[in-house]
């Protein structure tokens, strides 16, 4: 299933196509695919080219460590992100390596790799559901996260699923509309809140 968007202006197809499905079909992701989500992360643009980015991943296949990483997850996205045959955990580091400094750009630039990865990926076919619902101290724990390191996200990546096939509730999710503010709502000049 793709959602496309309804753009104001026009955009690049992958860029519509985008979406993040609760749903997700029984269809493995080949390791091909899967190392150029993260090599497209890689190259992502960063501060000082610090790469203060960390990936944490878990296959279906490996039911052992995805149970593990499944638990890192708050109770309502497990529920849904079990269905994906690949989860991941999104890490940043605060302090740069090149001098122990604050990196006050460490999570802007750990969604770019993100977003390089989720654009990969919907290039690829498949679909990335990335969630804020993550329990950070479990994930700490279990990976041993350091100390100036944090989780940030959890992603379900794989192939949206047929939403005939899902329960009632998240065949609902995934049905909704797709819907976004319009530019004048948040690009600006002049003043805050002028629309540019």
């Amino acid at each position: 299933m793709i959602k496309h968007a309804v753009t104001e202006y026009p955009v690049q197809d992958f860029i519509a196509r985008r979406w993040s499905p609760y749903g997700f079909a029984n269809r493995e992701v080949s390791e091909a695919d899967l190392r150029s989500l993260f090599e497209a992360a890689r190259w992502a643009a960063s501060s000082f080219n610090e790469q203060p980015w960390s990936y944490i991943v878990a296959t279906r296949a490996q039911e052992t460590e995805f149970s593990r990483l499944l638990s890192c997850l708050v109770e309502a996205n497990q529920e849904w992100a079990k269905a994906a045959p690949i989860l991941a955990l999104g890490v940043t580091t605060h302090q740069f390596a090149r001098n122990g400094k604050p990196n006050r750009v460490a999570l802007h630039d750990l969604g770019l790799a993100t977003g390089n990865l989720v654009a990969e990926a919907t290039a690829r076919g498949l679909s990335v559901h990335q969630m804020g619902g993550i329990l950070q101290d479990r994930a700490r724990e279990i990976y041993g996260i350091p100390d100036g390191s944090e989780a940030v996200t959890g992603m379900a990546i794989g192939y949206a699923s047929d939403p005939d096939s899902l329960p009632e509730e998240i065949r609902r999710r995934d049905l909704s509309p797709r819907t976004r503010k319009p530019q004048r709502e948040f690009v600006f000049h002049a003043s805050w809140r002028e629309p540019f």
